[in-house]
């Protein structure tokens, strides 16, 4: 979604300027879940960043995987553009390629059984 955002809306039909999408993807539904401290680049909050190329970015075609638990299926969708994700101060993906890295963490909505 985000990349058919920045590369379709923003970049081919120019409806949504890049601040707004980016806005729209990061500290509007952090907001939105009560995830405080998240959604913008601010001294003291989390700062998970995706470096990507704006000229270049737009969703690929999406793939059948097998690699959940009992070897059940779900669609993998990656972008093109998308140059780096950063989780934690680690960099998590590279070019479409994990590192290795697990610097993240599972959030639990507080409404649905989370704590």
């Amino acid at each position: 979604m985000h990349s058919f955002v920045l590369g379709y809306w923003v970049r081919e039909q120019q409806k949504l300027n890049l601040e707004e999408a980016i806005r729209m993807l990061t500290f509007v539904p952090a907001s939105y879940w009560g995830l405080t401290g998240r959604g913008l680049l601010r001294v003291g909050w989390v700062a998970d960043v995706v470096v990507f190329d704006p000229v270049n970015i737009e969703p690929q075609l999406p793939e059948v995987t097998y690699d959940l638990p009992a070897g059940a299926r779900r669609l993998k969708q990656k972008s093109k553009g998308i140059l780096a994700s950063v989780v934690n101060g680690q960099v998590l993906m590279r070019n479409n390629q994990h590192t290795g890295a697990l610097s993240g963490k599972l959030l639990r909505n507080r409404l649905v059984g989370g704590t």
